[in-house]
């Protein structure tokens, strides 16, 4: 692929575990789309669709506030399980708000990686663009896409969240494996983390408080089973109280004990960054009440580890 270093374009790229075709066809079924397009907490009703150069996908956006957002997707380009190329956010009376291109790269039988391309008129637009993708939280639709194709593929529920950094992937994998980089940023806004005992190593086991300036603090361990440098680190975490005791959290009694967390780091040479995926799920023995307290969780998830990546953005540029 060509450098990306167009100032009125924005990119995005995402891998999933997912065949070529799998990934396709729950891009372009309206059907499929249903269970993922948007941000976190929107669903859509579609009211046509027609893929092929000229045809179009009318459809409405429900967001949770009750607002409508009414959409009109124009194609240009259909290459089928290659690439796509529509205009995206018209309306009845309102001209497209940017062009995207969709590029499908098959990368192994189960892996496929996902292109896109955001072009606007001027660089002024593109940040304005970016900025309300933002605020919108509209790049947790591609998280929810990971997640669906994860349930229709193994049954299994997860929770997904990617953001690209402005740094190379030797810094990423450092200020997530030094304790006294970890424990700046991690603590979601408004918390504060300290380790009490930090061993950070396969088959170590850190012990952390986490603490708001009114008084609250819960406690956690984390178990690490796998860090390879500079690409993956695995481990597992659970709350605990001040002893170092197996304990729920005290906000909500019935999260699920033990949360497996895999955190990938891709390099992005097109644009010189570095992707941070971050992949949560429940392992060992939990209740169905537990399952639907994570599944129903994913915004408020979406939130903390937003919370946590501002406070990273802003630690890397020191």
């Amino acid at each position: 692929m060509a450098a990306k270093n167009k100032p009125n374009e924005l990119y995005l790229t995402r891998v999933y575990d997912a065949p070529l075709k799998m990934v396709w066809d729950a891009f372009t079924d309206p059907n499929q789309a249903a269970n993922w397009w948007g941000p976190r907490g929107f669903t859509i009703t579609t009211h046509s669709k027609n893929l092929k150069p000229g045809g179009q996908w009318n459809y409405t956006m429900h967001g949770p506030d009750g607002k409508d957002w009414p959409n009109i997707a124009t194609y240009h380009e259909v290459e089928k399980y290659s690439r796509l190329v529509y205009d995206h956010g018209a309306t009845e009376t309102t001209p497209p708000l940017f062009r995207v291109t969709a590029e499908f790269k098959e990368l192994g039988k189960n892996k496929t990686q996902f292109d896109m391309t955001m072009a606007v008129a001027t660089e002024e637009a593109a940040k304005e663009i970016a900025k309300f993708i933002k605020a919108a939280g509209g790049n947790s639709t591609w998280d929810r896409f990971a997640e669906y194709l994860e349930k229709e593929q193994k049954q299994k529920e997860i929770f997904v969240i990617n953001r690209s950094f402005n740094t190379d992937i030797n810094t990423m994998f450092k200020v997530w494996t030094e304790p006294e980089h970890f424990c700046k940023w991690l603590a979601p806004t408004g918390m504060n983390m300290q380790f009490i005992r930090a061993d950070i190593k396969p088959g170590g086991k850190s012990f952390y408080k986490m603490s708001n300036d009114q008084g609250f603090a819960l406690y956690g361990t984390i178990e690490y089973k796998e860090i390879t440098k500079p690409n993956r680190i695995v481990y597992t975490q659970q709350f605990a109280d001040e002893n170092e005791k197996l304990s729920k959290h005290p906000g909500a009694p019935v999260w699920p004990e033990t949360m497996l967390t895999t955190v990938t780091f891709t390099e992005e040479p097109e644009t010189k960054q570095t992707r941070v995926t971050v992949q949560w799920e429940i392992v060992g023995k939990f209740t169905p009440e537990e399952m639907q307290a994570f599944i129903k969780e994913r915004g408020g998830m979406t939130q903390g580890w937003t919370g946590s990546f501002d406070k990273l953005e802003e630690y890397l540029k020191k």
